[in-house]
């Protein structure tokens, strides 16, 4: 007669690590989650890494109690469609590989003009030329009461 086989405990507590469960309280175990990051926290985030990236022209609007849509909107300009396109790219990396924040990103396939959601903060990255034609900081900019 064979004499059975037991696994040892160190095995049985390593498999339900791996099929996702606690020993001690036999639950499925989640990952420790994250406080979301604030816009504050966002908008310094995307400030270094555009500064990082030699973006020119950096401009931020502050919207808290203007749009529902977001608290800050940071408007850039990259000298080329390349520059624009690998500015984009590298703040939407940064974001999510630093702060968790997952990035929807328009516009990146031309490469004039891309925005960038990052949640609480909306990026808009332009070459110059099509910025000075839309002026969007212009828009949203407070203005100066004349004397």
């Amino acid at each position: 007669m064979s004499q059975a086989r037991y696994p040892k405990e160190d095995d049985v507590l390593s498999a339900m690590a791996h099929a996702g469960t606690s020993a001690e309280q036999g639950q499925p175990m989640t990952a420790p989650t994250q406080p979301d990051p604030t816009s504050s926290e966002i908008l310094a985030a995307v400030l270094s890494t555009l500064s990082d990236n030699k973006a020119e022209d950096v401009v931020q609007v502050d919207l808290r109690g203007k749009s529902s849509v977001c608290d800050w909107m940071v408007i850039a300009s990259g000298r080329s469609t390349r520059q624009v396109a690998a500015l984009s790219d590298k703040l939407a990396e940064t974001l999510k590989s630093e702060l968790g924040v997952q990035c929807k990103m328009e516009g990146k396939d031309i490469g004039d003009w891309v925005l960038i959601d990052a949640a609480d903060v909306v990026v808009h990255v332009f070459r110059p030329e099509v910025r000075e034609f839309y002026q969007l900081e212009k828009m949203w900019m407070p203005t100066t009461a004349s004397a």
